[in-house]
């Protein structure tokens, strides 16, 4: 049975995800259009576009603690050919006091561009 788009896109924004944690480049770079832009804390307020800003965090490696990334209560919007997924992005790891959870609240944009969903926007901030 073929995977419905919606599942296709949450197992994208997955892939994403672990990307970034991994410190993927090449991956995270797949998936982006080159134009992807971005609001972010670590942008302070303002819009990021392209991938430079990004690739910055990528240089620095994956962090030295394992970590595991969940979305929580994920949803997809299909309009026509852009897709809209939101979620709470629910990061795990280790921490001098034991365990720690970290949240952000995340939308990601896809859009369909020659047959494959690429990344075009997103917004991830702290929750309130």
């Amino acid at each position: 049975m073929p995977q419905s788009v919606e599942q296709q896109l949450l197992e994208l924004t997955q892939r994403l995800l672990d990307s970034i944690v991994e410190a993927d480049w090449p991956t995270y770079e797949e998936l982006c259009d080159p134009t992807l832009s971005a609001f972010e804390p670590e942008a302070r307020g303002h819009l990021v576009e392209g991938m430079e800003f990004h690739r910055y965090y990528f240089n620095r490696g994956p962090g030295k603690t394992p970590r595991n990334t969940t979305m929580a209560s994920p949803r997809v919007r299909l309009l026509g050919d852009v897709a809209i997924v939101t979620y709470v992005r629910l990061i795990q790891a280790e921490s001098e006091a034991g365990p720690a959870t970290a949240a952000f609240e995340e939308t990601r944009v896809w859009q369909l561009q020659q047959g494959a969903w690429r990344h075009v926007h997103f917004h991830r901030s702290h929750p309130a």
